[in-house]
């Protein structure tokens, strides 16, 4: 089993934005159509908030700098306020003349909040409610304007997510002109996050919940060049990688001793994480299994691999080949909520292992629909009786989180992978910005900007899962301590800023202390 393990990590390589006035009503909300590789829908939109009217207009910004100032800060907030004064940024984030335009601003601000009451003729009542609203927009602003003047890009931003929760449209159209400036996909880690997170509020804005997900496309690149950019993604992201990894240790430990093996992958995409089993499998001692995998993946991604699912089984056929391994392969090419029992080809006598790689996340649950084909599932695949089942998932909680606590959270965690691309790839370097647009930002947007069953990202914390798997009837099952220490010395190998915990049977992995991927098994 030992030489099994090792082959598995030896191999992993090869796996894995004229300023409007305060006052003014009725806005011209800044949409991005040519702005980067996101695609967000022209014309007119109804806006969430219906007393509103905005119209959509387009404009682009250039993807080649940032004319704000920067400097390395290493420090990851994992709370947000209107009244955090750390800033991701040193230095001004706008020209000198935008500088001054500020300043000026801001003594404006700062008299008009000083100013008595002047008409008494009011009714009382309706007056004190009018001075109220008035103070808070200029107490809103007036912060703004200091985080802006400062460069405190994660604070303005959060701010321009309140504006677009509280329906302030001209609050709402102000910050996204100011925005614009301090964002960059090819800058700062938090200018590159911002840039997505921008996009994301303004499709909020330009569009309704039922069309977001259809108007905003990542204008998707050739199969080739999306395989490439995943395996950068993987390679520049080591986390990704070797979660994937200890989820092969555990099916490794769990079918050491049988003859027949069954994996059923719930998105198999280009089935670069069995490369190292297969291998593995096949330097055993004793002899290799008789392996068969039913790769399941959502049809609309074929365009991936050039050819679908087959051309998935035939590589991975080809590399079985090669290393001794008898090997079967049956491509689904189904969404993962049509997935039955008798779709998944199980046949008595053979171990049987379940891989759930980064996908139950998509399953809509309870808080979406009344199938909630999240906790189907998991009772699905209880009932064929598994060895092993794995899972692989992003450490964050966004599935229920109401919008504001769910921006915040989809910035810190983010923002910690974009850090940590910064790594392997230069921020001016091409590849970087196309793997991140075409691999990241879409996830960005489609947190920020969709609700309902249109909002396909749904992260949970590990705690969670370990719910909806007892409740479906698993026990936990241990990884495999020898693979996870060698994963613990690789990573470090990358940088001493990748963290992995081991804690209650499952592996943390993570960036400055931050988890990002959980990997844990369950039986």
């Amino acid at each position: 089993m030992e030489a099994t393990q090792k082959h598995i990590i030896q191999d992993g390589s090869s796996m894995f934005y004229h300023q409007p006035s305060v006052k003014q009503m009725d806005i011209s909300v800044q949409t991005f159509d040519s702005y980067c590789t996101l695609e967000s829908s022209s014309g007119t939109k109804s806006h969430p908030c219906p007393n509103n009217n905005i119209t959509s207009s387009t404009t682009s910004f250039s993807s080649n700098g940032s004319p704000v100032s920067h400097s390395n800060n290493n420090n990851n907030t994992s709370h947000l306020s209107p009244d955090n004064n750390n800033s991701p940024l040193s230095g001004s984030s706008a020209t000198n003349n935008n500088e001054t335009e500020l300043s000026l601003m801001l003594k404006d601000l700062e008299t008009a909040m000083m100013e008595p009451d002047l008409d008494n003729s009011f009714n009382g009542y309706e007056f004190g409610q009018q001075q109220q609203q008035h103070r808070a927009a200029s107490s809103a602003m007036y912060r703004s304007m200091e985080m802006i003047s400062r460069g405190d890009l994660k604070g303005t931003l959060y701010e321009c997510a309140k504006a677009v929760e509280n329906c302030d449209v001209a609050m709402t159209d102000w910050l996204i002109s100011q925005l614009q400036q301090m964002v960059s996909v090819s800058g700062e880690p938090v200018q590159r996050l911002g840039a997505y997170m921008l996009e994301g509020l303004v499709a909020r804005l330009a569009s309704s919940g039922s069309s977001i997900y259809k108007a905003l496309r990542c204008k998707d690149p050739t199969g080739p060049e999306l395989l490439t950019y995943m395996h950068i993604l993987y390679e520049a992201c080591p986390y990704f990688k070797f979660g994937y990894e200890s989820a092969n240790g555990a099916i490794a430990e769990a079918v050491k001793n049988e003859s027949f093996v069954h994996i059923i992958d719930f998105q198999i995409s280009q089935g670069g994480q069995w490369v190292s089993l297969i291998r593995a499998l096949g330097a055993r001692p004793g002899g290799p299994p008789r392996v068969r995998i039913t790769g399941i993946d959502d049809p609309r991604s074929s365009f991936a691999r050039q050819g679908g699912l087959e051309l998935v089984g035939q590589r991975l056929g080809k590399l079985a080949e090669m290393c001794g391994v008898p090997f079967e392969f049956n491509g689904a090419a189904l969404c993962c909520t049509e997935v039955e029992i008798e779709k998944l080809g199980v046949r008595n006598g053979e171990a049987l292992a379940v891989n759930f790689p980064l996908v139950l996340h998509h399953m809509p649950d309870e808080s979406v629909t009344v199938e909630n084909h999240r906790d189907r599932l998991l009772r699905l695949v209880k009932r064929l009786s598994p060895n092993v089942v794995t899972l692989v998932e992003q450490e964050a909680n966004t599935n229920t989180a109401p919008f504001l606590p769910r921006f915040v959270e989809t910035m810190n965690h983010y923002l910690a992978v974009f850090e940590s691309i910064d790594v392997k790839l230069a921020r001016d370097h091409k590849e970087r910005i196309n793997v991140e647009q075409h691999c990241l930002a879409r996830e960005v947007v489609n947190l920020i900007a969709c609700e309902g069953v249109e909002r396909e990202e749904r992260h949970e914390p590990l705690g969670k899962w370990r719910s909806r798997f007892h409740m479906a009837g698993f026990k936990p099952y241990p990884l495999s301590s020898y693979v996870n220490a060698t994963i613990k010395g690789l990573l470090e190998s990358y940088s001493e800023k990748y963290t992995l915990e081991e804690r209650d049977g499952a592996l943390y992995l993570g960036w400055k202390n931050q988890p990002l991927i959980t990997s844990c098994a369950w039986r």
